[in-house]
This record gives C-alpha cells, structure tokens and sequence, in this order.
C-alpha cells in the first residue's frame, strides 16, 4: 500500500508518503531533496531492504515495525542544528510513552537518542544532513521503533512495544509521533528554544549518577554519567576531571 497525504498540526504543514518497501527511508528522502523536494516530509515504510543505525551498522527492518523518517530543509543555522537528535528523542519517548496506557515513567532516553523501556532500548534514531548543490541544508531524522519484533541478539538488552501494549501498531505509533515531533519542532524553534529542548530531554534521561562507558571510534572512557550541558553534550566525571563528549556509544556498567 503506498500513499501520501498533507496533516496540519499546531507546528504547521507536514506532508506524509507511505512506501510498502524502500531501501532506507533516510536514503530515499536525502535523494528527494537532492533533486528539489522542500522538505517537511514524512516517510514511512512497512519494509525497510538496507535499513541502517548509526555508524553504519544494519537495523532489523522487517514488516511489523515502525520505520520513518522526516526531511527538514534549512531547520536552522546549522550551528543550531547539533540539537536536533534531543528535539527527535523527546518526540519519540513521548509518543512510545502516550503508547503505554496504564503505565507510567517506564520510558527514557539514553544519550544522545535511544529510547528505552525499563532500561531496554526500543527506539533508535539517525540523522543525517547534507549540504545541497544549491546551497540548501537537508537534514534527515531517521526513527526506527520495534513494535511487534525486535533482534534476537544485540550488545544490550532489548524490547518491543507489543511487550507492554496489547495491540501496538506501527501506524497508530506513527500517528502520536506525527504530533509530538511537530509539537519538540515548534518548541525547538529553529534553536531559539534549545534551552527548553535540553530541560524536557533531562527530564525523560536514563542513568543520571550511574557509571558508563563510553565507545569512541578508537578508545572507551569510563566514569559517572552526571548529565548533559546546555548544548546537549554528555559529562563525564572520570578519575582525571570532567569530560565532555559530543558523540559515543554510551553503556551502562553492571
């Protein structure tokens, strides 16, 4: 089933396409604004052929899961833009969260933009941007949600929505995230708004006080996870002083 359709919301004017099968969802919109699309686009997928997470690794796309992805043109300055992936993770653990009748405080966000339910992740989310050759910054915020099936091995606890939500459904999920990613979007405004961003993503972050580790590409730095500054850069106190990081693969230690 394919299909498109244009949803106001108090943010503005969205469009939405529903494609039954696509390579990836962030490759497929990078590739529209390439050749002139305007952005303010949902995607969505029942399948997804070449599915990806961050650093390049795959993600589990088969049918049963909620696969979306949303192009913005020109979101921000693109010094602002580096706040983008809270404004996503705020949308998408209170959509999971609006998903759960019944229960409450069981999701969070691990940093910079997984989320989880007790503690397992559930969520992952990509994003990329691209300068145009118009000059155009096309940024793309990929969200893969395990509603009905999730991996059978990862390298860290996982769960699925139908685990918590008889009858979740990939299409009612993508329905409450259309309104809240519209509803981060306008509170994020453009960046003007980060610090509100920062204050609503601390309060959904997971393991504020307990000691992770952190993967870089080529080293792992271990100490107690005390939160995030005001550009969303995760602090780290270790034996040697506070760091700061921008990016890194987060694990909680046992």
């Amino acid at each position: 089933m394919t299909g498109s359709e244009v949803l106001k919301t108090r943010a503005g004017a969205f469009r939405h396409e529903h494609l039954d099968t696509v390579q990836s969802t962030n490759s497929e919109l990078m590739q529209r604004a390439r050749n002139g699309d305007p952005g303010a686009l949902w995607l969505t997928a029942s399948r997804q052929l070449s599915g990806r997470g961050r650093r390049g690794r795959g993600w589990m796309s088969e049918r049963g899961n909620l696969y979306a992805s949303l192009l913005l043109i020109d979101p921000a300055v693109q010094s602002q833009t580096g706040s983008l992936p809270l404004v996503a993770a705020n949308a998408v653990e209170r959509a999971i969260a609006a998903s759960l009748p019944g229960l409450t405080r069981i999701t969070s966000i691990k940093w910079p933009n997984d989320v989880l339910i007790e503690g397992r992740k559930v969520s992952g989310i990509l994003l990329e941007a691209e300068r145009l050759a118009d000059g155009r910054l096309a940024v793309v915020i990929g969200i893969g949600v395990n509603v009905s099936i999730c991996p059978d091995s990862a390298p860290y606890p996982v769960a699925r929505l139908s685990d918590y939500a008889a009858g979740a459904d990939a299409s009612m999920l993508f329905a409450r995230l259309f309104e809240t990613m519209s509803e981060e979007l306008a509170i994020w405004d453009k960046g003007a708004g980060v610090s509100h961003t920062v204050e609503r993503w601390r309060r959904a972050a997971h393991g504020i006080g307990e000691r992770i580790t952190v993967n870089l590409p080529n080293a792992q730095v271990r100490g107690r996870f005390s939160g995030i500054d005001d550009d969303g850069m995760l602090r780290l106190e270790t034996d040697e002083g506070t760091r700061m990081f921008a990016a890194g693969d987060v694990f909680f230690d046992n």
